[in-house]
């Protein structure tokens, strides 16, 4: 610390000094400047550093040098790179670390892996990759067979005997959450972490799975530790879902842009920016959300999920037709049902119900197949039957979700059936605990809207319409013009004279 500033020093004093009394000043010859093998002058003499001595062998450091790693001896001299890694050991190298990997990456690992496993049927270790990286691709592509295909490789890994290998346990976590089995992905997770407490996928599993039960608590905790584990992009785009969740917007956002900023891989940065889209749509800015969208599809142009916002987004800005060909694009990139539905959604809000009646029928198509699999399909098909169908066997559907996995979302989608099916008052605590607990978005403030507005409740009715209106005016194609035509209908609130 410098005595007379007060600010910290280097040990090294720079100022002027004073000779002791009765000393000539002797001058300081004048340093040659730019003349071959003339020292540096004072100012930029760095302090001596100790030398740390190491065995010739090991004497080697790494410099990064324009992205690539140059390898320099103790002498000096340039030394051959390694060689990069190929995509299966990209893949491998993301899984390590707890990031997505690219596609293409990870069909590469697959198909290394299956070579491996041919060859060597009792190879646990690659039986346990291959099932892992069978899981992510599922939960990620959506497709019906790679659900089972990946249970039999985790299975297999498991079956060897001995101790457990930690990415079997993580990958049958991420292929419960895949099926939407909260408790099973909590189940399976909460064992890869206690038997690696150190390793990143179980924490990104549980942080999904969790609020999927409805523990929030368990949530915090897996984040908190998430955090302490791996800090950076992957722990801030867990964490702003996790915010999202509790209807911390803010903080959801100000952690997600954090995480695409810092993303070390275009699937990293995919992944954030999709993330930051979804947020950005939900708030009702649907030309930033389009822009996320659209960057994260620059990043990883397979990203279903960022393929199906930006259609969302472009139906709210009033682009029908492009919305039309983006959603074609997401249902390609993964044959969710959901897909299926939004866009027969907006084709019934051009009233084209012909060709909306068909794409409810891929949707139910889609959710049988994939039904068969494994893959839990209760909430998209109450969805459709509620409002589209037969609002009993939504009822039925979606009460049976709501009894394995109680939570807000559950919930609301169980209070919404309720309406539709001519019970509203069964409805109505449902969707008022769906909206105080769950995230702070338009469409379930319009569900509870409508139900008071089913009740006779005028003045809570239009509360609610204009929060849902409020908080993204295009949610839906759909029900958001309908949201208006009801909140015109009721008109401005009767203030009549004050009680005497």
């Amino acid at each position: 610390m410098d005595r007379e500033t007060g600010r910290p020093g280097t040990g090294l004093r720079t100022g002027p000094r004073t000779p002791p009394a009765g000393v000539a000043r002797t001058p300081r010859p004048r340093l040659a400047q730019g003349v071959p093998g003339a020292p540096p002058p004072p100012a930029a003499r760095r302090p001596r550093r100790r030398r740390l001595r190491l065995p010739a062998a090991v004497g080697v450091g790494l410099l990064l040098a324009g992205g690539g790693v140059v390898a320099v001896d103790r002498l000096g001299q340039d030394r051959a790179a390694p060689a990069p890694l190929t995509p299966a050991g990209r893949a491998l190298a993301a899984a390590g670390a707890g990031r997505p990997a690219a596609l293409a990456d990870l069909a590469a690992l697959i198909g290394e892996r299956r070579e491996r496993v041919r060859r060597a049927p009792a190879d646990r270790a690659s039986w346990a990759v291959l099932g892992a990286a069978l899981a992510e691709r599922a939960a990620r592509s959506g497709a019906p067979g790679a659900y089972t295909e990946a249970e039999r490789a985790l299975q297999r890994a498991l079956a060897q005997g001995g101790t457990p290998d930690v990415r079997a346990l993580t990958g049958l976590a991420v292929l419960a959450a895949a099926r939407q089995d909260w408790a099973g992905a909590v189940r399976w997770g909460e064992a890869a972490r206690d038997r690696a407490p150190g390793r990143v996928g179980a924490y990104r599993v549980l942080l999904e799975a969790y609020p999927g039960t409805g523990d929030a608590e368990g949530a915090d905790r897996a984040l908190e530790r998430l955090r302490k584990v791996r800090p950076g992009p992957v722990a801030e785009v867990a964490a702003a879902w996790v915010h999202r969740e509790r209807g911390w917007r803010e903080d959801a956002e100000a952690t997600v842009y954090d995480a695409a900023a810092r993303a070390a891989t275009p699937a990293e940065r995919a992944a954030a920016l999709s993330r930051a889209g979804d947020l950005a749509w939900e708030r009702g800015e649907a030309e930033t959300a389009l822009a996320r969208y659209e960057g994260a599809l620059r990043a990883e142009p397979e990203h279903d999920g960022a393929a199906a916002g930006r259609a969302r987004a472009l139906a709210g800005l009033g682009r029908s037709e492009e919305a039309l060909t983006a959603w074609a694009r997401a249902r390609a990139a993964a044959p969710r049902p959901g897909y299926a539905v939004e866009s027969g959604e907006l084709l019934l809000a051009l009233g084209r119900s012909a060709e909306a009646a068909d794409h409810f029928a891929l949707a139910r198509h889609q959710a049988a197949a994939l039904a068969r699999d494994g893959v839990r399909q209760e909430p998209v098909l109450g969805r459709l039957e509620a409002d589209h169908g037969d609002p009993a066997e939504a009822v039925r559907l979606l009460t049976e979700e709501h009894r394995r996995h109680p939570g807000p979302a559950a919930s609301g989608a169980l209070g919404w059936a309720l309406h539709k099916a001519g019970r509203s008052a069964e409805a109505l605590p449902r969707l008022r605990a769906a909206v105080k607990d769950g995230p702070n978005t338009a469409r379930p403030a319009y569900h509870l809207g409508m139900v008071h507005l089913a009740l006779g409740e005028r003045g809570a009715a239009r509360r609610q319409l204009t929060r849902a209106l409020r908080l993204a005016p295009q949610f839906s194609p759909l029900h958001a013009e309908r949201a208006r035509r009801e909140l015109a209908a009721l008109g401005e609130p009767a203030w009549g004279p004050p009680p005497a």
